[in-house]
């Protein structure tokens, strides 16, 4: 062979193998090949370079001083075409990304849907953050699902997603306790008690100055979190303002109902990155986006 000319790839992964284990046969078996197979191999680089790399005794071989040379260099080189190999099969690939999504919204609407993802995307792999209000990347976050209802700072691209319905929710057996049926439009009962939360505290309001309902002034409850309040209406407690994307299961299932429907709040929910994104980011936003706004 000429100067600066290598032997056989696979001639170099035998002689590996051999140094590595210090046997023909165990190397031939790792190897999947034979044992004259893996000889020849060796066979084949000795004389090219015409040293011997191993000592043959007593059906054992050790390497030569020249052997343990060649070995440390073929084995770092190996590694290297390892690591190159391993980097380029992924290069193409979205993930991971981590997503940071709005507490309620990722335990009754995004966790549930997740495996429809990973089955159209599965080269996409999510780590997902609960976390809402003002986002800022770059510090671990690569993209958020957030609701328009604060201003962006600069440098954030919004892609939009769907749009926030909302509506009063009951347990689906205790209708007739919280809403008068009698009429067209099914209505909140006067004695109905309302369920607030700390995280929404303008969403009953808010309803009832876009549809024109009356509010009941009976007694209300209060929860910290906007979860805790759809599952204070499936227990029966009262009747909670909610979303639609986050009731949509339970009243599929029967445990809550929407007797008087839902209505858009004027606010949509959007995905949120950096302007500035890199592409694994960029790529995991567009398959994402796409995903959601199909199924929001």
């Amino acid at each position: 062979m000429g100067a600066g000319r290598l032997p056989p790839l696979a001639a170099l992964r035998c002689f590996e193998a051999a140094a590595r284990l210090e046997s023909f046969s165990r190397a031939a078996d790792a190897l999947h090949l034979t044992h004259g197979a893996v000889s020849r191999a060796v066979r084949l680089i000795e004389a090219d370079f015409g040293v011997a790399l191993f000592e043959r005794r007593s059906r054992r071989v050790y390497l030569t001083e020249e052997g343990r040379r060649l070995a440390k260099a073929v084995r770092d080189g190996l590694d290297l075409i390892a690591t190159a190999a391993d980097e380029l099969r992924h290069q193409g690939r979205a993930g991971p990304v981590t997503l940071s999504c709005e507490p309620t919204l990722l335990m009754r609407w995004l966790i549930p849907r997740l495996s429809t993802l990973h089955r159209a995307h599965p080269e996409i792999d999510v780590h997902l953050v609960a976390a809402g209000g003002p986002v800022t990347f770059g510090g671990g976050i690569d993209l958020a699902i957030r609701r328009s209802d604060f201003p962006l700072g600069p440098g954030i691209r919004a892609d939009d997603l769907f749009e926030e319905r909302m509506g009063p929710i009951c347990r689906a057996d205790m209708i007739d306790d919280f809403f008068d049926r009698s009429g067209p439009t099914p209505t909140l009962r006067a004695d109905a008690k309302l369920l607030y939360s700390q995280s929404r505290p303008e969403a009953w309001a808010n309803w009832s100055g876009s549809t024109g309902a009356k509010l009941p002034t009976s007694a209300t409850r209060r929860f910290e979190h906007f979860y805790l309040a759809l599952q204070a209406a499936a227990a029966g407690l009262g009747v909670a303002i909610g979303s639609w994307h986050m009731a949509r299961d339970d009243i599929a299932s029967g445990v809550l109902a929407a007797p008087a429907g839902f209505t858009t709040d004027g606010s949509r929910y959007l995905l949120l990155s950096s302007e500035g994104a890199p592409s694994r980011v960029a790529r995991a936003r567009e398959m994402i986006g796409s995903w959601m706004a199909g199924i929001g």
